[in-house]
């Protein structure tokens, strides 16, 4: 199968809808169509996670939904969905239907699950990571066969489907299904297994690598070529135009973090523009088709458009060929 999107580099957002209002967080996802980003993702929390955990948090999905009904041309991520909150089954119909809410513009995502306060409060069982990964798994297996087949049947250790049908189908044929995660030993491999993409956010060129070695070594095990599997990352940034305005946004990320200063770099893109593209330029590299900006409330809308103005096209004319 090959790599969904393949050949385009693309730039997106990702923000949490924490902390924030409706016509706030509307205006974020307006603001990115009108300036050219190609698509924007929220997550999936019911409390708001690093951060204070009393502020609003809007539910994902249906945020999503009202979104993609009040866009016209940005692709729609959620970024990822915690597959323990739902069962998969729920899942598929949910994501069929904002497909075709969205005119076939839906990016999907699914996690393990991982915000224990969540699982907590509302009582829903938090499984050790193992367990959730092996769920994720199966999980991720159940929503494939619900978009594609007239009627599906799975019996796994934690699912199980009898004849059962998702109509309609997604519009897009794949609906693309992106796994997020970073462990080697076993989300990995859930990617290998079943993804279309794999996102995770921003590290050390020499950890994304050996995180891309074990992808292979799962892939081959599998018999799939790695190349198939579409790679995203999604980065917090402290860019400026200016040095002075990169020092003043190092800082503000580091208290906000609560890290010290030389810290940053290694968690945090950092730079003026042609720095900041010299830095994603590297990742494209070694294979990363899609950037997307972490963005907080307050939104900062200067980094916003300097981003996408500035940073995005030196990286598309540093780019090699193949990843244009």
């Amino acid at each position: 199968m090959a790599q969904i999107f393949a050949g385009q580099l693309r730039f997106g957002i990702h923000s949490g809808p924490q902390h924030t209002s409706y016509a706030d967080y509307l205006r974020l996802w307006q603001t990115a169509e009108s300036l050219g980003y190609d698509w924007a993702s929220v997550f999936d929390h019911f409390i708001p996670i690093q951060s204070d955990p009393l502020g609003p948090c809007f539910e994902g999905p249906t945020l999503l939904s009202a979104l993609a009904a009040q866009t016209s041309r940005i692709r729609c991520g959620i970024l990822v969905t915690g597959n323990t909150y739902r069962h998969p089954a729920v899942v598929a119909n949910l994501a069929a239907t904002i497909d075709h809410v969205s005119g076939g513009r839906l990016e999907w995502g699914m996690g393990a699950g991982w915000w224990e306060l969540e699982h907590q409060e509302y009582g829903i069982p938090f499984h050790t990571a193992a367990r959730r990964i092996r769920m994720l798994g199966e999980a991720a297996q159940v929503l494939k066969l619900l978009w594609t087949q007239p009627r599906a049947s799975f019996e796994g250790r934690y699912y199980r489907l009898s004849e059962a049908r998702c109509e309609p189908k997604p519009l897009q044929r794949p609906l693309p299904l992106w796994i997020g995660g970073m462990g080697e030993s076993l989300t990995l491999r859930v990617v290998a297994e079943s993804a279309a993409g794999w996102n995770t956010f921003f590290m050390p060129l020499e950890a994304y690598r050996r995180k891309l070695d074990a992808l292979a070594q799962h892939c081959a095990a599998l018999g799939r070529d790695p190349a198939d599997i579409r790679k995203s990352l999604v980065f917090p940034t402290a860019i400026g135009a200016t040095e002075a305005e990169v020092r003043e946004r190092t800082e503000r990320v580091a208290r906000a973090y609560g890290i010290a200063v030389d810290e940053v770099p290694s968690r945090v893109l950092v730079g003026t523009p042609e720095r900041a593209a010299e830095q994603v330029a590297r990742y494209v590299e070694l294979g990363v088709g899609d950037f997307l900006l972490g963005v907080r409330a307050p939104v900062d809308y200067d980094t916003l458009r300097l981003f996408i103005e500035q940073v995005a096209p030196l990286v598309r004319q540093a780019a090699p060929a193949r990843a244009r």
